[in-house]
């Protein structure tokens, strides 16, 4: 480990990146600092607890907590990560946007554009509607204005600052796949959940220094973490490889193909979004419910969706497996692969090539896929879980009544998130993947270029 990380700092071009994506982070931890004007934060934060299992505490788990202190990129990445799934969602009923994707770097540029325009329209909509959200909460927050000084002047102010903010942090995430290491928007996503782990981690110490929770299910804890942990890793490097194989072909006196190669199938091929999907789903009642009176229909439908209650549970791992089988038919087609492999004199042993290879593919790709979903819905759940079973952090929610034990501080649009499972755990150890992997790449990269200079210097010199 320790000679991996010297061999990262040894190479100037990598350790210009790696130095250049942490101080592009620390840029976006400064900003998340920064409070947006005319906010009063001390009310806000007092909501804020009241908002768990709503869409606002979904989007704060993405803004990495600016949103529910309203910072300047209170927003964060989630409009550019809804611009971009909407645009992937729209490349498969929209022809005009099925051809671009297919013209390679030209149409990938104009998706992006396109994804961008996307991205401060939703950021001008969003803004709005959090302008006259905080604008609407009045005295709810403990007897307290979220607002100084309501008007239009505030609502513009609003939103000039967060659309800003958003278009900033979609340029440093851009700038970080430039030219740093790894995804920038996965990055900055990552950074947002992580610099929140030392207060779960202070508060699992101060649990252990009280009473409330024994030496042996702390250790005990701990070994679940590892376990879990070690299960997201084995299942997202899991892959189902078909082999295939291409026809020898002579052209003139040269001959091509005989080779051999394999389609990687990944067994999480939709990754963290079916989790994301389902969670707003279900979210949608609780946040509409929030903004109308108590008691009626809509109320006891809103208590039989809450966390906790079987109706949740059930929908929710049915939402995650659904949404899995539908993203991962929208990115990947087992058709047009199908007849890339034909043109290109490819086929599967054993299998005829066209409708027969799309049909194998497909039936591979629906079977590892089930097992996938279920591994997103077991891992969805883990919190609550964990929670129940080891009783983190266990105390009354507001709203509750006193027998609840709903924790405050690992609250998110999931309802309650235990800091160290569910969709945090998959994007930390999804993007940590990614990004070590990419510095392996670099550095095998780097190693091999100069294993071809010295056979080059040294067959000069023979």
């Amino acid at each position: 480990m320790l000679d991996s990380l010297r061999n990262v700092f040894s190479i100037s071009d990598l350790r210009t990146r790696v130095l250049f994506t942490l101080s592009i982070l620390a840029v976006y931890r400064v900003g998340s600092v920064i409070p947006t004007p005319g906010v009063n934060t001390e009310a806000l934060s007092i909501l804020a607890d009241q908002a768990a299992g709503t869409m606002f505490g979904l989007y704060n788990m993405f803004s990495g907590g600016n949103l529910a202190q309203v910072t300047i990129f209170a927003l964060g990445i989630m409009p550019y990560i809804s611009a971009s799934i909407i645009l992937q969602l729209l490349t498969v009923v929209w022809p005009y946007l099925e051809r671009l994707s297919k013209e390679g770097e030209l149409g990938r540029r104009k998706i992006t554009q396109y994804t961008r325009y996307g991205t401060l329209l939703l950021c001008v909509v969003q803004a709005f509607a959090i302008a006259f959200w905080l604008e609407s909460q009045t005295g709810i927050a403990g007897g307290l204005n979220l607002v100084y000084t309501p008007g239009w002047a505030f609502r513009l102010m609003v939103v000039l600052t967060l659309t800003t903010g958003t278009m900033l942090v979609m340029w440093l995430g851009e700038q970080i796949t430039e030219r740093g290491i790894g995804n920038g928007m996965s990055l900055i996503i990552f950074a947002g959940i992580v610099v929140n782990f030392p207060a779960g981690v202070l508060g699992l110490f101060d649990q252990l220094r009280t009473g409330q929770m024994g030496l042996f299910r702390a250790l005990l804890l701990g070994l679940v973490m590892v376990l879990v942990i070690g299960a997201v890793v084995f299942i997202e490097r899991g892959q189902r490889r078909i082999t295939v194989q291409y026809a020898k072909r002579v052209v003139g006196r040269r001959q091509y193909g005989g080779s051999s190669t394999h389609i990687p199938l990944k067994v999480n091929t939709g990754g963290v979004i079916p989790v994301i999907f389902a969670s707003s789903l279900l979210a949608f009642p609780a946040t509409i419910a929030s903004a109308l009176p108590q008691g009626g229909i809509a109320q006891t439908l809103t208590n039989s969706l809450a966390n906790g209650m079987p109706l949740y549970y059930l929908l929710y791992m049915g939402g995650i497996i659904f949404f899995a089988y539908f993203y991962t038919a929208i990115i990947f087609n087992p058709d047009d692969v199908a007849e890339n492999m034909r043109k290109y004199g490819g086929f599967v042993p054993g299998i005829r090539p066209g409708k027969r290879t799309a049909e194998y593919i497909d039936t591979i790709l629906t079977r590892i896929t089930l097992v996938g979903a279920i591994y997103l819905a077991l891992i969805a759940v883990l919190p609550d879980l964990m929670i129940v079973g080891f009783r983190v952090n266990a105390i009354p929610f507001v709203g509750d009544s006193l027998d609840a034990v709903t924790p405050r501080w690992i609250t998110d649009g999931l309802g309650v998130t235990f800091y160290f499972g569910g969709t945090s755990l998959l994007i930390i150890v999804g993007v940590s993947m990614d990004t070590v992997q990419q510095i392996e790449s670099q550095l095998i990269m780097r190693h091999y270029d100069g294993f071809m200079r010295k056979t080059r210097i040294r067959g000069r010199r023979g």
